[in-house]
């Protein structure tokens, strides 16, 4: 049996094809997915669940095996067929039924993944189903002693759109040229239907689905995966682009220069809007997001909530604080509106209403100019023989300076009113990660010369 622990992860259930992931375990996960989230109708669940899938060569062979195991357990199948994550999403809020989503994201070419949610896609994580499934596909699932379940066909792509617009109108958009990298994902797929609008003239780039991606990796938080996007910024003259990751549950930015948006500033931008239409409203962000977040919440009279880094955690806080929008560095955004889940579409809708609701001349460079407070160094990775040791020796050299505060949320933060930082390990790697923020671009170089030196000091 392969090392499940390598594939069913924290978040989600990921691996290279056919090695690790094989239509056998999809057929196992399914079976187990269907028994862990209660769908049979016999045990009073609601009968069916719903499938998606990006657009990787390997979806359909997975998809197929996937829904044997659940149909094996008595349980219908809704397969919405190609789907952005966040369109999974909607369907299993739409729809009031457990969701998996086949796709591996960002990863290269050859893995693939499932994300999996329950009814109203509240996430299934380690501590929420993960590890049951992982227990139980270490066998084969016996088939239920019932009927089998049966697969439908459902279009969704028209509903979702309607339903991302309802949220975001663009009434009284002004004309505005947006160049749209998809990077041969599922972008390509709902752009040209979510962004059908009079006033958008749209220039498609690399909207062909290809899950084997031969323009760029759909990765958009490396910076090598934007040249292409800035480059045709300029070269149109456009007033900003925007590019998706595979499954189009992220989105990144970048304005009329060509120039990145930062997602701290996206956070800001997006919480001031939401902010407008539910004062006082609790706003989540994650504890690598720039500190200037918290402070525009606070001074606009909401109420900023600090989280660990990743999905599930957001998901989570949005449930059980009532937080009207989440943002997180990495490009995720969550709605309160759209069941707590991220969507990388509803984010570009925000920016685009934003920036159409400014007068004839006004640039994105100019509206986001009041957002970015602090110099940020982005997220710095360095492999290290033993992270304990390399976190200890940060602590120690900063414990104990004049007003230094530590916390472990998440890693360790250490900050200070001037400047903070953050490392938090790896979950699957030997690696260290640094996020750091200070006022001004000399200080950040200095604070993070001297982390990153004790991180990566040798062993004596």
């Amino acid at each position: 049996m392969k090392d499940l622990t390598q594939i069913i992860k924290a978040y989600d259930v990921r691996g290279v094809y056919p090695d690790q992931l094989d239509a056998e375990l999809a057929d196992r996960v399914g079976a187990a997915f269907a028994l862990v989230v209660g769908a049979s109708a016999a045990s009073g669940g609601p009968g069916s669940v719903v499938v998606g899938r990006d657009m990787r060569p390997s979806g359909p062979e997975l998809v197929a095996a996937f829904c044997r195991g659940v149909t094996a357990q008595g349980v219908d199948v809704v397969d919405i067929g190609l789907a952005s994550t966040d369109m999974l999403y909607f369907a299993a809020g739409r729809l009031g039924l457990p969701g998996a989503m086949f796709t591996a994201s960002h990863n290269p070419a050859k893995y693939n993944g499932i994300k999996l949610c329950r009814a109203g896609a509240v996430p299934v994580g380690q501590d929420t189903g993960l590890r049951a499934i992982r227990d139980m596909v270490a066998e084969p699932v016996p088939a239920a002693p019932v009927r089998p379940g049966t697969v439908t066909s459902s279009e969704l792509l028209a509903d979702y759109a309607a339903h991302l617009r309802s949220l975001v109108p663009l009434d009284g958009l002004r004309p505005l040229k947006v160049v749209v990298d998809a990077g041969n994902g599922m972008g390509g797929y709902t752009a040209p239907v979510v962004l059908d609008h009079p006033a958008l003239t749209i220039v498609p780039l690399y909207f062909e689905l290809d899950g084997t991606f031969p323009h760029h990796e759909a990765n958009p938080i490396d910076p090598a995966n934007l040249v292409d996007l800035q480059a045709r910024v300029l070269a149109e003259g456009a007033d900003l682009g925007l590019a998706f990751d595979g499954d189009a549950d992220r989105c990144f930015v970048v304005d009329e220069r060509g120039e990145p948006v930062s997602p701290s500033v996206l956070t800001g931008l997006i919480a001031e809007r939401e902010l407008a239409r539910r004062p006082g409203a609790t706003i989540l962000h994650n504890l690598i997001t720039s500190r200037a977040v918290p402070e525009l919440i606070e001074r606009l009279g909401g109420v900023p909530f600090r989280t660990q880094v990743g999905h599930s955690f957001i998901k989570a806080h949005m449930a059980a604080t009532g937080a009207a929008f989440g943002g997180e560095h990495s490009g995720h955004f969550y709605f309160a509106d759209f069941w707590n889940a991220d969507s990388g579409m509803l984010a570009a809708l925000h920016t685009l209403a934003a920036l159409g609701g400014t007068p004839v001349g006004t640039t994105l460079s100019q509206l986001v100019a009041g957002y970015e407070v602090y110099v940020a160094s982005g997220e710095i990775n360095s492999v290290v023989d033993d992270v304990d040791a390399a976190t200890g020796r940060v602590r120690a050299a900063f414990e104990d300076r004049d007003g230094v505060s530590l916390d472990f949320l998440d890693g360790m933060t250490v900050s200070t009113p001037a400047w903070w930082f953050n490392v938090r390990p790896s979950n699957t790697e030997p690696l260290l990660r640094l996020n750091a923020e200070a006022a001004t671009a000399v200080e950040l170089a200095q604070l993070r010369d001297e982390v990153l030196g004790l991180i990566r000091e040798p062993a004596s």
